[in-house]
């Protein structure tokens, strides 16, 4: 139940009874139109600020234009409730006008749905004209007018399919185009059929001879390879994929919801259950198997791909059990094993919990609350919920990643998107779609299924031992191109050669010497076959990696893989591992993440590059897959989708969200529209400051080239002992890196500087370690709250904290535990770095260049370095009464373009001090009348 407040002219508020609210399905009367906000009803708990009328209605027009939306609204301006409000009227009126134009068209006689079925009574056999036949000329009009418009539409389905069978042939084509030179291509293909009729043949010749198979123990059945028929031998798909089916409906319009963590979509939803929305929209909560499942026996494997190889391994156990009846040949005797089935898989009961969910809305907790209680599994329940929900809260990775969006069955045809927490979206795109292996791993696996394919070699098809030689080849050509040998020990193989490579994806295929091993097959047969998750049982049954007889001594580096397990080397199986006894969490296969980096080549086209890092010894080295163009997979998102909102508390600058995402997305410029909101707070409770020089008119220009020079270590320690001494409670200080921070911190300790700021304000430094974090902010709390009651020399706190690091986004320093918030120098990422340098030439060669602007390359480094300043200094004001100060320490601050990347709310109360005095009296002033008002 809630209540109103107060009202105000123009909004709907709501009412006593939320039963009241127009419902997302229900008519809405002339009555409830107003004229305020463009004459849209927005339903909202309680009075909104003029900002979240405003935000509101600009949401709902970009949804119902279709229109690209990057949406900024500071923390603290009630964002959530403005997206939830907004997005959701306009959802209820959409349902509304379509149910409006349904019953319109069904009153005229025609199909509501406008699928091209025959609406017009279909004359009897007698009356039909046979095919080209001339019509006679006193017929009907209506048969005439029906027989065009029949013609008219087969024509166009013909001509629709062949566009279709036309698209996906260039789409063949193109990823052929992408992945290897045409001049190769024919080479290439008969290359690769003469080898695989050789490794068939050779196959085929292993298992004729010698002895047959040895009988083996209980529970090996489980992890010999199943006869493996590819796609094209296949009648159908896996059994859960076809059960699935069965659940298929209708996609009714709905949005789609996704930020960062779990806990933030958690929030969300809470949102959504005290709004207006909350009884009436039928809301689902995705997430990982991981987050999800209730077995105990899947969740206790802890790693996210051992839970999803288990969890797809036990539906298939249930459709071949359900389906499959295996016959005995004569004169061959086969010991078949019971197969487990998962016991919260059960059609029926997910029928019942798909239900509940849609019937009231529960976030992850919850949702796993009632699958345990329903003995169904919430993970597939949800799934099974989405064709009929109207809004679906999911995390980043299941909507960016095309595979998980094709897996949790999200289909985003004509829907609407909204990601929250944007200001990282073209990060988070590329760490997804970015692998790396290392040295260590490629030995590891190539050493561990050439042991399995000894053991289990000659129970093993042919097609199996084709693709398994393929895969150790494979593994073999990765440690020779870092300059190893799969031979040895990685750990003591040192490379002659050390340094950063970078490659095309045809460069590193052809000096590979793989580029007659067609990838795609490779990757699709590790995805059918589990052939990782198989190789991770036999390492985990036999305890340690057996070295294989050519092999000696055992590579000491698997005993980091296998630390849970007993190390020793022999020369045969030793005995089963005790089942059931404790293990710390299973780490995963490493030729897991080795099928991570073969799919990301297959998927690669001309924007990916492969950096080969040499790094000493072969186990440091890595192989790493980049993606540099993460529009490539966002493309297909706008591409689908009615309208797609980009929202954030900080989204400036906003140049590289419209340039490197959605222009090279194929988003034209005036689908995008930018709304960005002032702040809740009086223009008075903030007092940015640039400050060019400090108290010995040292000027600030924190450099690499001089930001380690003593004097300028010295005068930003001066510059923080006279903050302190005006400025009460907490003060946070950015600096660039953990090193910097190190070293000025070692600095001021030596120089007595440190000791003049603890008289002031309790000294606390940023922790490394995430489990730290909570640790020292509880004690950072503690202190400040305890010298505001206590009085004294000492007035607060002083937290030491790092750009980028852990207290830099997603902790609030609200009221006195961010009264001042100190940034040092311009935190710009290392140009050494060869992936940014790649990046950065690659932006200069895509991206065109205005005349007069920097090139892309460096308004990249200049983006990312005013993203991580944003978000810095937002820490600070977090609601409507709050009041504090930004210092920004860098006279290039004060330079136009860098300003212009500031948040609208700061870059409007700027102020540029050249020298300290006057900075100094306005921080004083400032805090001393707020803090005698407060």
């Amino acid at each position: 139940m809630w209540t109103l407040a107060r009202t105000q002219p123009g909004f709907h508020i709501g009412q006593s009874d939320p039963r009241a609210l127009l419902p997302l399905a229900g008519p809405r009367t002339m009555a409830d139109k107003t004229e305020e906000a463009g004459g849209i009803h927005f339903p909202f708990p309680f009075t909104p600020y003029a900002i979240q009328k405003d935000f509101m209605a600009a949401l709902y027009q970009v949804l119902e234009a279709g229109k690209i939306g990057i949406f900024e609204s500071p923390t603290g301006t009630g964002k959530s409730l403005s997206l939830i409000c907004g997005a959701l009227s306009w959802l209820r009126d959409f349902e509304q006008k379509k149910r409006e134009e349904e019953e319109r068209l069904l009153e005229a006689g025609a199909d509501p749905l406008n699928d091209g079925k025959d609406q017009v009574p279909c004359p009897p056999p007698s009356c039909r004209e046979s095919p080209g036949s001339p019509r006679a000329t006193g017929e009907p009009d209506w048969v005439t007018q029906f027989v065009q418009k029949k013609e008219e539409r087969d024509l166009v389905d013909r001509l629709k399919e062949e566009q279709v069978r036309r698209k996906k042939r260039e789409e063949r084509l193109q990823q052929i185009r992408h992945n290897a030179p045409l001049k190769f291509a024919a080479k290439r293909m008969r290359q690769e059929d003469e080898e695989t009729e050789r490794l068939l043949r050779l196959s085929r010749e292993m298992l004729a001879a010698g002895t047959g198979p040895e009988q083996l123990a209980w529970g090996e059945e489980e992890l010999v390879l199943a006869e493996y028929e590819s796609d094209k031998e296949k009648g159908s798909t896996s059994g859960v994929d076809a059960d699935e089916d069965d659940l298929e409906e209708e996609h009714v319009t709905k949005i789609y919801y996704c930020s960062r963590t779990h806990s933030q979509l958690a929030q969300f939803v809470h949102e959504v259950q005290k709004s207006p929305f909350g009884k009436d929209t039928r809301l689902v909560s995705l997430g990982s198997r991981q987050n999800l499942c209730v077995n105990e026996d899947v969740r206790k494997l802890g790693s996210v791909q051992l839970i999803n190889d288990r969890c797809v391994e036990l539906q298939r156990s249930k459709h071949e059990k359900k389906s499959v009846v295996e016959e005995e040949k004569p004169g061959r005797r086969r010991r078949l094993e019971a197969r487990a089935t998962c016991p919260f898989y059960s059609h029926k009961q997910l029928q019942l919990l798909r239900d509940e969910v849609l019937v009231e809305m529960k976030d992850i907790e919850q949702l796993v609350a009632l699958g345990k209680e329903a003995r169904a599994c919430p993970y597939y329940g949800s799934r099974f919920a989405i064709p009929a929900a109207q809004l679906v809260v999911l995390p980043y990775q299941m909507l960016l990643h095309a595979a998980a969006r094709q897996a949790a069955g999200i289909r985003l045809q004509g829907q609407v998107v909204v990601i929250d927490e944007a200001h990282n979206l073209i990060d988070t795109i590329t760490g997804i779609h970015s692998v790396e292996v290392s040295g260590s791993q490629l030995c590891q696996a190539h050493s561990q299924l050439l042991q399995y394919t000894e053991r289990y070699g000659k129970r093993l098809k042919a097609k199996n031992l084709m693709y398994i030689k393929q895969i150790l080849y494979l593994l073999e050509k990765f440690v020779t191109v870092l300059g190893g040998n799969i031979k040895q020990n990685p750990n003591t193989q040192s490379l002659s050669q050390a340094g950063t490579e970078l490659k095309t994806i045809s460069d590193f295929l052809f000096q590979s010497q793989i580029d007659n091993i067609n990838l795609f097959k490779v990757q699709r047969y590790c995805e059918k076959s589990m052939v990782s998750r198989k190789l991770l049982g036999f390492t985990e049954r036999y305890g340690a990696v057996l070295a294989p007889s050519r092999e000696q001594p055992k590579l000491s580096g698997f005993q980091h893989f296998l630390q849970s397990l007993q190390p020793g080397v022999t020369a045969a199986p030793a005995a089963p591992a005790e089942e059931g006894e404790d293990r710390a969490p299973r780490p995963t296969s490493p030729l897991m993440h080795i099928e991570g980096f073969l799919a990301a080549l297959t998927t690669a086209n001309q924007d990916g590059r492969v950096i080969l890092s040499r790094q000493g010894s072969l186990s440091q080295s890595s192989l790493k897959f980049l993606l540099l163009n993460p529009a490539v997979h966002f493309a297909q998102v706008v591409k689908e989708c009615r309208a797609v909102v980009l929202a954030g508390g900080t989204m400036q600058p906003v140049s590289d969200l419209r340039e490197q995402l959605l222009a090279c997305a194929g988003v034209q410029a005036e689908r995008v529209v930018e709304f960005s909101c002032g702040h809740v707070i009086p223009a008075d409770n903030i007092l940015p400051l640039v400050i060019c020089s400090g108290p010995s008119n040292q000027q600030l220009e924190f450099t690499y080239q001089k930001r380690e020079l003593p004097q300028m270590m010295d005068e930003t320690g001066r510059i923080l002992c006279n903050l302190c001494s005006v400025v009460p409670g907490g003060v946070v200080c950015f600096f660039p890196s953990y090193e910097y921070q190190r070293q000025v911190h070692a600095h001021w300790d030596k120089s007595g500087l440190l000791a003049r700021l603890a008289v002031r304000k309790k000294i606390f430094q940023e922790p490394k370690r995430v489990n730290q974090v909570e640790q020292v902010l509880l004690e950072y709390s503690r202190c400040i709250k305890h010298c505001g009651q206590a009085g004294g020399t000492v007035t607060g706190a002083l937290m030491l904290s790092v750009v980028g690091g852990k207290m830099s986004e997603g902790i609030n320093f609200s009221d006195n535990l961010g009264r001042c918030v100190v940034m040092v120098g311009m935190p710009f990422p290392s140009v050494r770095s060869a992936e940014l340098q790649e990046k950065m030439a690659y932006l200069d060669q895509t991206l065109p260049r205005a005349p007069g602007q920097v090139p892309p390359g460096k308004a990249l480094v200049e983006n990312l370095c005013m993203k991580a300043v944003n978000q810095s200094i937002g820490r600070a004001i977090r609601h409507q009464k709050d009041f504090a100060s930004i210092v920004l320490l860098d006279q290039r601050y004060a330079r136009p373009p860098i300003l212009a990347k500031l948040p609208a709310w700061i870059r409007d109360r700027v102020q540029v001090k050249a020298t300290f005095g006057p900075a100094f009296a306005a921080l004083r002033k400032f805090h001393r009348e707020k803090s005698g008002s407060s």
